[in-house]
């Protein structure tokens, strides 16, 4: 496997140099790659001290940028997506190196920031305030929405790219200045993006400090979350990850945007078209090696209906190709540590410990690198390890009698965060959309769980945080409400009919 490391090292290189990017040889980092477990560059690590220095530089860069027109500061985001569309093939390349993503979902990824770029060149143009009526005669009551701050964002190694532009796209138009904290398993695709961002700045001409990169392990991300010039934190990754950062900022009033966990269930009704079940339930399930937030984690399926798909099930998976995600074919690419690979077959024991049956998958693949088959276990209840989040391609199987049987199975979980049921009667359909049926975020019919458009805005309830990313009204986190009220009378008239000093 050495000369296929030599290979992808040699691919890194050549898409950071066509990016513009130099790899910063150094200590305290390293740059690896999951397709053979291999180290490719020894990086340096950002200090204590430069910590501080960014968020310093880029609340100095805000206090110009904040009254910079909005539709000029589209600008800006609208030069960063022309230079992704210009870089998609080079990203992909460096996501699939790093993360073991296959060509198709590393190219996706990419698209997913040019799309988000182009929403937020939209909003640049839509940040829409309000005029309420008011009670007093002669006064006009009105809602206001300005730049925030200083933006922190410390994102996971599984969507490398996509979750950095999801908040910085919109903060950028927002008017806000960006300190971001990629998870240190990323760094190459962390460089090449912030590179790009880079250029974008000198381009546009917007202060240099506007956006800064912070290439480190766990220390500053604790840096960055305790400083209070960082007004908003916003953090994707586990839920222990949120329970620590979440007290953190609430303690010194910043605001926190919190994507955590997920362990997201679709529901299987007796009416649902089964071959269009099948696909959305492979892809939600085994696409990524099982390490999506939105990954399908439990198929609830109706008694009557539930063998069947199940054998189906299993026989795709008994064909779903698992190896190097560059490979032509491949549909499965490694788990990004060996560590991920134990966690997975420490779940699997523990699931037949507790009655469960493997029904396929869940086998080691050749290596270097950790390569694991996708897992079906058929559970006969909801148990302990059913209700955990696995970061890992395991689907549990649990079967139901009654659709309120159903949703009690789906909702009985800690996370809520992505959802789907796959029905034709539009009455269960309707009912899992309603106030008391899914619990999630994301709430799907006929789709899986996996795949969310940028239009729509991304997160969950309950402990995957209640964080909102992306689209719709999403950018209302990066900014801050004035209620403003302007007296165009020539009388003194105060609400509620109060009256002083008359």
């Amino acid at each position: 496997m050495t000369d296929r490391t030599d290979q992808l090292r040699d691919l890194a290189r050549a898409s950071l140099r066509r990016i513009g990017a130099a790899v910063p040889s150094g200590t305290g980092l390293a740059a690896r790659t999951p397709i053979t477990g291999a180290e490719l560059f020894a990086l340096r690590a950002s200090t204590a001290g430069e910590v501080t220095r960014a968020v310093g530089e880029a609340a100095e860069a805000f206090r110009a940028w904040r009254t910079t027109p909005a539709p000029v500061r589209g600008e800006l985001v609208r030069t960063l997506g022309d230079l992704l569309r210009a870089h998609r093939a080079d990203l992909a390349d460096l996501i699939t190196i790093e993360v073991g993503k296959i060509r198709s979902e590393a190219l996706g990824e990419v698209q997913e920031m040019i799309d988000i770029c182009d929403f937020a060149v939209g909003l640049s143009r839509q940040l829409y305030g309000r005029t309420i009526a008011s009670e007093r005669p002669g006064h006009r009551l009105a809602e206001t929405w300005h730049p925030l701050g200083v933006v922190g964002v410390i994102s996971a190694f599984n969507f490398p790219a996509a979750v950095w532009s999801w908040n910085t796209a919109i903060a950028l138009v927002c008017g806000d200045a960006v300190v971001w904290k990629p998870s240190e398993l990323t760094p190459l695709v962390s460089i090449a993006t912030s590179h790009l961002l880079d250029r974008a700045i000198a381009r546009t001409g917007a202060p240099a400090g506007l956006h800064r990169l912070l290439l480190a392990g766990r220390e500053a991300g604790e840096t960055l979350v305790g400083d209070p010039r960082v007004d908003l934190v916003s953090a994707t990754g586990s839920t222990r990850m949120g329970r620590e950062v979440g007290p953190r900022v609430a303690a010194r009033f910043g605001r926190v945007l919190l994507e955590l966990g997920g362990n997201n269930a679709a529901v299987v009704a007796p009416s649902a078209d089964l071959d269009l079940a099948l696909r959305g339930i492979v892809f939600a399930a085994a696409g990524t090696a099982g390490q999506r937030c939105t990954t399908l984690r439990r198929l609830i399926v109706h008694r009557d209906v539930a063998d069947q798909l199940v054998e189906r099930l299993a026989a795709v998976y008994g064909r779903l190709p698992v190896g190097d995600p560059f490979d032509d074919g491949t549909l499965v690419g490694p788990l990004i540590t060996e560590a991920a690979a134990d966690t997975m077959a420490a779940a699997l024991d523990r699931a037949q410990a507790e009655g469960g049956k493997l029904v396929a998958g869940g086998r080691r693949t050749g290596g270097p690198g950790a390569y694991a088959e996708p897992a079906i276990v058929r559970m006969p209840r909801q148990t302990a390890i059913v209700r955990e989040e696995t970061f890992a391609p395991i689907l549990y199987v649990l079967t139901y009698d009654t659709f309120d049987e159903a949703v009690a199975l789906h909702n009985d979980v800690p996370h809520g965060l992505s959802s789907s049921i796959f029905t034709r009667d539009q009455q269960e359909a309707e009912r899992f959309l309603a106030a008391d049926g899914s619990d999630c975020g994301i709430a799907n019919v006929n789709i899986g769980t996996s795949g969310a458009e940028i239009g729509g805005a991304f997160g969950g309830e309950k402990a995957t945080g209640g964080g909102r990313e992306s689209g719709s009204d999403a950018w209302r986190a990066y900014m801050r409400r004035a209620t403003n009220t302007v007296n165009y009378s020539s009388t003194l008239s105060l609400a509620q009919n109060v009256s002083f000093l008359t």
